[in-house]
C-alpha cells in the first residue's frame, strides 16, 4: 500500500509551489509557533493564493479533523475528547459544539482549532475600530447570516473575519460581487457580533441608506402588507392607483434582483395575468425555472413600469417589444449588468425578462468538465498558430465560458488577443476586448474587418450570425489569425453542414477548420444528498442500448461494479436534488477525411458517421459516462440531448 503524500509533495506535483519554496517554508516553521500550519506560511510568504490552498485541502483530504486536532495541540485530555465525541455521534452534533456545552473548552479554543483545520489565521477583533466604508462593501443581512465582519482592506484586498470559514465557491463569488480579494481569517463568533454592530450602527447612514430592502423577507406578511395597501373594489382601478414610484415596489424590485443573484439565477420572468389573478415571478436557476413570488394583482402595470424605469425604456409605449439594460450598481448593492426585454402580452399587459450577466474572472480549462481525451485534443489545437476553433449549441449552454476558458489557456503578453462580443460577461487582463453595437452600424462582421488592420494573433468573435461573418473568419483563419467562434447549432456534424448552407466556400472552409466543439449543460446532482444505488437489469440494458457503443470499456467498468446516482432533495439544493451544472461535450476533430467531406459538401449524415470513426464521443454518450461518474442521472442527460 502506497504512502500517503504530505501536503508539500502535492503542491510540487501540481505545479503550485517549488521546491526550494517547500524548504524555506520547512525551515522557518521549525522557529515559529505550532499553531502556524505550513499552508498559512505558503500565504504568508507569497508562495500561493488562498483559494488554491483551499482547494487542494478539500480535494486531497488533507484537513485535520477537529479531534485530531484537539488531541494534537493538546486542547482537551484524551478521556474528555473521547466521551466529547461519543456524545457528538449520539446527539447528532458537532464535536466542538459538545466540548463547550461540557465547558471542556472555550469559545476561543474552539475558534483556534477551525482555524488550525482550515490553514487560516486566527484573530482577536474586540479591540478594532470600525471602518465605516467597509459597511458598503458587504451588506449587514449577508454579514449576520454568514456570521462574517470587514476588519481592513487595501486598494487590492480585504480581511474578512468569519466565525466559520466560507466554502471555496462561495468566496470567489464574494470576491466577484465586491472587486476585491478576500483574504479570510477566523475570530470568535462573539466578536465579530461585537464588531457588526459597531461597524453598522456607526457607519454614516449605515444601516439607513445601505439598501435596507435587502434585508426584507418576502414572507406572508410583507405581501399581505402590499396587498392592503390599497381598497378600490374593480380590480383595473386599484392596479393603476399603484405607480412604478411606490415605495414597497421599489423595495421589492430590488429585492427580487438582489435574491435571483444569490441563488445564481441566470434569468428573472415576470409574467403578469388579467383580472385579480396574482402576478407571477419565476427564475431559471441551473438551466430550469422554479415559482420565487407572487405579488398582489395590483402591481401588474406598475411592477414592469418600475423596471422600464430602471432600463431607461418607454414606460408610455405598451404596444411593441423593447429593449434595453439596467446598472443595477445605481439602485442596490451590486455591482451587476442586467439585459431586460418587454414583450406586450394578452389583455393590455406586459412580460419582461430579466437577464442577469455574470461577470467575472473565466473558468480554469481544467473545470470545464471535458473527458481526458476530449481536454488533450482541445488543448493541443488552440495552441495552434492559425485556424478556425466553433464552439456550439443553443443559448445559455456555455459557449461563451468555454471560449473564455481556452483563450486564458493561451493568453500571455507575447500574443496579441481581440475580442467581439455582445455583451462582454468575462473580463480578461491582457485581452482587447470590445462590444458590438448592431443599432450602430457596429456589427461582428464590422468588427472583424477592423480586427485585421489591428495585427493580432488570436481573433474571437462572439457569434457567426451571417454569411459574411463567416467569411471573413475564414478568411482570417487562413491569414495567420487564430479564430475563435461560437454557432448556434444542435451538434458539432450540424454546423459543418450549417455553415456550408451559409454559403461559404467549401475549399477554403475545409483548409481553415480545426474543431468543432458542441456542448449542453445539465443539472449536477447534489453531493449534500445524493443516493447511490445498485440499477437492476431493465435499466442497465437500456443505458448499454442508449449509448450505442461498448459501454462498459468506455467507461473502464465491468457491468457487476456499476453503481448510479439519483436526486434526494435537502436545504442545500433547496430540495431539487441538484446543485450546479456540468458540461456535456461532443469534440469533433477535422481530420483529413472530414476535410474531403467538406470539400465534397457532403450531408450531416456522412460528416457524423467519418468523425465517430475517426473517435467522436457524441453528447448522449459523453452524457452516459458522466451518469456514470455520479455526477448527474439519466433523466437530465436525456432532458438535454436528444440523440
Amino acid at each position: 500500500m502506497a504512502e500517503k503524500k504530505l501536503l508539500g509533495e502535492i503542491l510540487i506535483e501540481q505545479k503550485l509551489l517549488l521546491p526550494e519554496q517547500l524548504n524555506m517554508v520547512l525551515e522557518l516553521q521549525k522557529k515559529t509557533t505550532p499553531y502556524q500550519t505550513i499552508g498559512r506560511h505558503f500565504i504568508k510568504q507569497g508562495f500561493m493564493k488562498e483559494a488554491d490552498l483551499q482547494l487542494v485541502l478539500e480535494r486531497t483530504g488533507k484537513r485535520q479533523s477537529l479531534e485530531e486536532i484537539f488531541f494534537k495541540y493538546r486542547f482537551v485530555e484524551k478521556d474528555d475528547l473521547l466521551l466529547a465525541t461519543e456524545m457528538a455521534k449520539q446527539e447528532q452534533l458537532p464535536v466542538s459544539a459538545v466540548l463547550k456545552n461540557l465547558e471542556f473548552i472555550d469559545e476561543e479554543i474552539a475558534s483556534k482549532a477551525l482555524a488550525i483545520q482550515y490553514d487560516l489565521q486566527f484573530v482577536h477583533i474586540n479591540t478594532i475600530q470600525p471602518i465605516p466604508v467597509l459597511a458598503k462593501l458587504i451588506n449587514p443581512g449577508y454579514a449576520k447570516q454568514h456570521k462574517i465582519v470587514p476588519v481592513s482592506k487595501t486598494s487590492e484586498t480585504i480581511i474578512l473575519a468569519m466565525a466559520e470559514p466560507l466554502g471555496t465557491q462561495e468566496l470567489k463569488d464574494l470576491e466577484n460581487l465586491i472587486r476585491l480579494i478576500i483574504q479570510p481569517v477566523i475570530a470568535m463568533e462573539s466578536e465579530i457580533m461585537a464588531l457588526q454592530d459597531r461597524l453598522y450602527n456607526t457607519s454614516a447612514a449605515g444601516a439607513k441608506n445601505l439598501q435596507p430592502e435587502m434585508d426584507i423577507k418576502l414572507d406572508d406578511s410583507f405581501l399581505n402588507a402590499l396587498d392592503d395597501d390599497l381598497h378600490a373594489p374593480a380590480a383595473e382601478a386599484d392596479a393603476k392607483q399603484v405607480t412604478e414610484k411606490d415605495s414597497n415596489l421599489v423595495k421589492l424590485v430590488n429585492k427580487i434582483i438582489y435574491d435571483a443573484y444569490m441563488k445564481k439565477a441566470s434569468d428573472i420572468h415576470i409574467e403578469p395575468y388579467p383580472d385579480r389573478e396574482d402576478v407571477v415571478v419565476r427564475i431559471r436557476i441551473d438551466g430550469c425555472c422554479e415559482d420565487y413570488l407572487h405579488i398582489p394583482h395590483k402591481y401588474k402595470y406598475a411592477l414592469p413600469s418600475r423596471i422600464k424605469i430602471m432600463a431607461d425604456l418607454d414606460i408610455a409605449e405598451k404596444r411593441k417589444p423593447q429593449d434595453g439594460k439596467i446598472n443595477f450598481k445605481k439602485f442596490g448593492p451590486l455591482d451587476v449588468e442586467l439585459r431586460v426585454a418587454t414583450m406586450p402580452t394578452a389583455g393590455g399587459l406586459e412580460d419582461v425578462v430579466i437577464r442577469i450577466l455574470q461577470t467575472g474572472e473565466p473558468t480554469p480549462f481544467e473545470e470545464l468538465g471535458l473527458s481526458d481525451a476530449n481536454q488533450q485534443a482541445f488543448g493541443e489545437t488552440i495552441t495552434n498558430p492559425y485556424g478556425m476553433i466553433l464552439v456550439v449549441g443553443p443559448t445559455g449552454s456555455g459557449k461563451t465560458t468555454t471560449l473564455h476558458s481556452a483563450i486564458a489557456q493561451i493568453n500571455r503578453p507575447k500574443i496579441k488577443i481581440w475580442t467581439a462580443e455582445d455583451p462582454v460577461e468575462i473580463t480578461q487582463k491582457g485581452l482587447r476586448q470590445v462590444q458590438v453595437n448592431p443599432k450602430i452600424g457596429f456589427t461582428f462582421a464590422q468588427a472583424l474587418r477592423s480586427f485585421l488592420r489591428l495585427d493580432p494573433d488570436v481573433i474571437m468573435v462572439g457569434e457567426m450570425r451571417d454569411e459574411e461573418t463567416a467569411s471573413i473568419a475564414v478568411e482570417a483563419s487562413l491569414t495567420g489569425h487564430l479564430v475563435f467562434s461560437t454557432l448556434h447549432t444542435n451538434n458539432a456534424p450540424d454546423t459543418i453542414t450549417r455553415l456550408l448552407e451559409m454559403g461559404i466556400d467549401p475549399f477554403s472552409f475545409s483548409d481553415a477548420l480545426q474543431l468543432v466543439l458542441a456542448q449542453r449543460l445539465a443539472r449536477r446532482l447534489c453531493e449534500h444528498c445524493l443516493e447511490k444505488y445498485t440499477p437492476d437489469d431493465k435499466e442497465l440494458n437500456a443505458l448499454i442500448d442508449e449509448y450505442g457503443g461498448d459501454l462498459m470499456t468506455a467507461a473502464g467498468v465491468t457491468r457487476a461494479k456499476i453503481v448510479l446516482t439519483r436526486p434526494v432533495g435537502c436545504s442545500q439544493c433547496m430540495e431539487s436534488g441538484y446543485q450546479g451544472r456540468l458540461g456535456v461535450h461532443e469534440l469533433l476533430v477535422c481530420s483529413d477525411d472530414v476535410k474531403e467531406l467538406i470539400k465534397k459538401r457532403a450531408d450531416t449524415a456522412m460528416i457524423r458517421k467519418q468523425a465517430i470513426a475517426d473517435g467522436m464521443v457524441t453528447l448522449k454518450q459523453d452524457g452516459i459516462l458522466k451518469v456514470l461518474q455520479g455526477l448527474t442521472d439519466i433523466h437530465e442527460i436525456r432532458r438535454v440531448c436528444m440523440k
